[in-house]
């Protein structure tokens, strides 16, 4: 595996499900003195087969830098250096569908700058059954190691789409009959909006929202009812709301 070709997963969950899911992996990385407490990823590295290496703590968090310049990152002792992510297309996650016997359920993202808000997303779609999380190649964080640490490795179950143009997607998405909504400010409240069958929930940036062109595309605005004086919800909090309300209607549906 060629180095400029890899990056670096970090952190107990994200790693146990990279290993799991059959990822190709090339090395692991473990934090002196921290042995103990990962016994059971050391264990099943070796099975697999993979290289097991030991660093100093500062060595390892010299070489996840590249994830947060802060340095503030929290590797919980280990880390392994993996194959790119490959990006799934449109029909992964229409397979993923026709697998499970569901309408077709996408999330796509429209300006997440943040790669540990599009973790969180991935880890909710995830949790709550969508088929796919879409991302742009501009504007747009990618599933760097520090957001597939925050995905706690569910971007391993469900297909990540980057795409050249949300709104061509949308134009392609509506073809297969599948409805629209875009989380915004003055659009429907989310308890009297209808979000069963196939449906592409469309989430905006915390700080300017979803665009124009995308928000003209959208078949309907939904918006959460909030009550308390701040103004607007984290990206991921907002969107795990979404999420949440769409299959409690599919299932009782």
């Amino acid at each position: 595996m060629n180095e400029h070709d890899t990056d670096m997963i970090f952190g107990r969950n994200s790693v146990r499900e990279a290993m799991r899911s059959g990822r190709e992996i090339d090395v692991v990385y473990v934090q002196e003195n921290a042995e103990k407490n990962l016994s059971e990823i050391i264990s099943l590295a070796r099975k697999k087969g993979i290289p097991v290496k030991q660093v100093p703590k500062n060595k390892l968090d010299q070489m996840l830098r590249f994830n947060d310049p802060s340095g503030n990152i929290n590797h919980q002792g280990i880390a392994v250096r993996v194959a790119r992510v490959e990006y799934a297309s449109i029909e992964d996650a229409e397979r993923l569908a026709e697998e499970k016997g569901e309408p077709l359920f996408l999330i796509a993202l429209d300006g997440i700058e943040d790669p540990r808000n599009l973790g969180a997303i991935v880890r909710s779609a995830e949790i709550f059954g969508a088929h796919g999380v879409i991302i742009t190649k501009r504007k747009s964080a990618g599933m760097t190691g520090l957001a597939a640490k925050t995905a706690s490795g569910a971007e391993e179950y469900i297909p990540v789409i980057k795409v050249s143009n949300l709104a061509a997607t949308i134009d392609e998405i509506k073809k297969k009959g599948v409805f629209v909504a875009a989380a915004d400010m003055g659009g429907q409240s989310l308890d009297k909006t209808d979000l069963t069958g196939a449906m592409m929930l469309v989430i905006g940036s915390e700080g300017e929202g979803i665009s124009r062109l995308v928000r003209d595309k959208a078949d309907f605005i939904v918006s959460i009812d909030m009550y308390g004086h701040v103004e607007s919800l984290n990206a991921s909090v907002a969107a795990a709301i979404l999420m949440y309300e769409k299959k409690r209607q599919d299932r009782r549906k």
